[in-house]
C-alpha cells in the first residue's frame, strides 16, 4: 500500500500524459529542475546572478514551472533550433518570414542574447533563433548547426504539423516513467511503492519474487537521478560537467 505522504503528486499517472510529447530540450528541462541544488540556485538567484552558466543556460528559469510554461535559455544553443536571417538575396520564389502562418501555439521572448520563437502543437514542436532586423513579410533564410540536416524548402515557416502518433512511443513511456519514478524518490517512497505507483498493485503483489520488476524499478529510478545530475545535459547538446571540489562523488587528496 501506497503511503499517502509519499502520493501526493507523483501517484497519478494522468499528471505526467504531457510529457509524451516532450522534445529533448523540453525533456533536458524536466530533469533538470528537480535538481534540489539548482533549485536551491533559484532560490538565491538574486544573490549569485552567474549561477546559471553552471547548468548550461544564459538564465536561471523558475524550476517551478514544467516544460509546458517554461522556456530555459540553453547553451550554446541546440541543433534542432532553427536559425532565421533576413535573406539579402532573395529568389523570386523566397520563403517568407510569417509568423502568424506558423502553426501551433506561439511563444516569443529573449533568452538573454536574442530573440527565440517556440511553436507548440500536439506531438510536435518547432523553435527558431530570430536574427537582429527579421521583421514579419522579409524573405528569410535559415540555417542549422552542424549534424542537422537542412528542412525542405518553407518547412519552418509554413509546413503543418503531423498529427500526434496515436500510441506513445516506446523511448516516450520510458521518459514518463522515469520522471514519475523520480519524483516518487524524491518524495521519499520505496521502490515498492514506486513500481505499485507506475505499473499497479497487482504487479507488485508477489514483489519480492518477482526480481524482474525490482531490477525494473531500480533501473528507472537510477536512470531518472543521472539524467537529473548532470545527464540532462545530453539531452540538451551540452557537454559534460567538468567535476569540481564540490561535487559529492569527486575524489579527494
Amino acid at each position: 500500500m501506497v503511503d499517502p505522504h509519499h502520493a501526493a503528486h507523483w501517484y497519478p499517472t494522468a499528471a505526467y500524459l504531457y510529457v509524451l510529447g516532450l522534445d529533448a530540450l523540453a525533456l533536458a528541462w524536466e530533469y533538470l529542475r528537480r535538481h534540489p541544488d539548482y533549485r536551491l540556485d533559484w532560490l538565491h538567484r538574486r544573490r549569485r546572478p552567474d549561477m546559471a552558466r553552471r547548468w548550461g543556460l544564459r538564465l536561471l528559469e523558475d524550476p517551478g514551472l514544467d516544460a509546458r510554461d517554461a522556456h530555459p535559455a540553453w547553451l550554446p544553443g541546440h541543433a534542432a533550433v532553427v536559425q532565421l536571417y533576413p535573406d539579402a538575396d532573395p529568389p523570386p520564389d523566397a520563403a517568407t518570414f510569417a509568423f502568424w502562418r506558423i502553426p501551433g501555439h506561439k511563444q516569443l521572448l529573449h533568452d538573454g542574447k536574442g530573440l527565440a520563437l517556440i511553436a507548440r502543437s500536439p506531438g510536435r514542436c518547432l523553435r527558431f533563433a530570430l536574427a537582429p532586423g527579421l521583421e514579419d513579410g522579409m524573405a528569410v533564410a535559415h540555417a542549422h548547426r552542424g549534424g542537422v540536416a537542412a528542412p525542405a524548402h518553407g518547412h519552418a515557416l509554413d509546413a503543418g504539423f503531423t498529427n500526434a502518433k496515436p500510441r506513445p512511443t516506446p523511448t516516450a513511456l520510458l521518459e514518463l516513467h522515469t520522471l514519475q519514478a523520480l519524483d516518487a524518490i524524491l518524495a521519499g517512497a520505496s521502490l515498492r511503492e514506486v513500481g505499485e505507483g507506475l505499473f499497479g498493485a497487482d504487479a507488485v503483489a508477489d514483489w519480492y519474487s518477482d526480481g524482474g520488476l525490482r531490477s525494473k524499478v531500480r533501473r528507472l529510478t537510477r536512470r531518472g537521478d543521472a539524467l537529473m545530475r548532470g545527464g540532462y545535459r545530453r539531452l540538451a547538446q551540452l557537454p559534460p560537467l567538468e567535476k569540481g571540489r564540490f561535487d559529492d562523488d569527486v575524489k579527494r587528496p
